[in-house]
């Protein structure tokens, strides 16, 4: 039973944290990431699908990507997107691709993304907590319901302690690899 709130805890945590992982891939640094554009929605025939299933995405150079649509027809619908989209970046468009190239961002930009950054690593700590608080609580009342003793309440509610600080650990040392990724000229 209590191995079993251990397992979901961990779960719920990893989902967490693959969320987090998720946001960062989105902030933009200066260096070309596909992962920046890949989950950009698209209208395709009337659906909007993420920009990774209608084109291949690569990286010739350090700051720029390049957009090859496997369906041509969709070229102009995936320009509409990027230059609707907040990213700040103008496509060129040859015909055939689309190269976006990936503008130096500003000292004061740099800034502005590491506060980004910090303010999404503590919304990914506040639902570690979250998490953290509900798996408690089941333990509770786990004990409220006789079904554990106190002793296993005090030894689940440590380990589930020891669960969220790995967690929390986990939050802080993305964030830190983000921001000195960011701040890198």
């Amino acid at each position: 039973m209590l191995a079993e709130i251990y397992k979901e805890t961990e779960e719920r945590m990893e989902k967490a944290v693959g969320v987090y992982i998720q946001e960062l891939n989105g902030i933009r640094t200066g260096r070309a990431n596909p992962t920046l554009v890949e989950q950009l929605p698209i209208e395709y025939y009337g659906t909007l699908t993420p920009l990774q299933e209608l084109a291949g995405i690569s990286v010739p150079e350090s700051r720029s990507l390049l957009i090859r649509p496997y369906d041509p027809s969709s070229l102009k619908n995936i320009e509409k997107a990027i230059l609707k989209s907040d990213l700040g970046l103008t496509p060129n468009n040859d015909g055939e691709n689309i190269r976006l190239v990936l503008p130096t961002p500003t000292e004061e930009r740099r800034k502005d993304l590491v506060k980004i950054v910090g303010v999404k690593a503590e919304d990914a700590r506040i639902a570690i907590r979250n998490i953290r608080r509900d798996s408690i609580r089941d333990l509770r009342e786990f004990e409220d319901e006789k079904l554990i003793t106190e002793d296993d309440l005090h030894r689940g509610e440590e380990r589930v302690q020891e669960i969220t600080d790995d967690f929390i650990k986990k939050i802080d040392d993305l964030c830190k690899r983000k921001e000195n990724e960011i701040m890198e000229v």
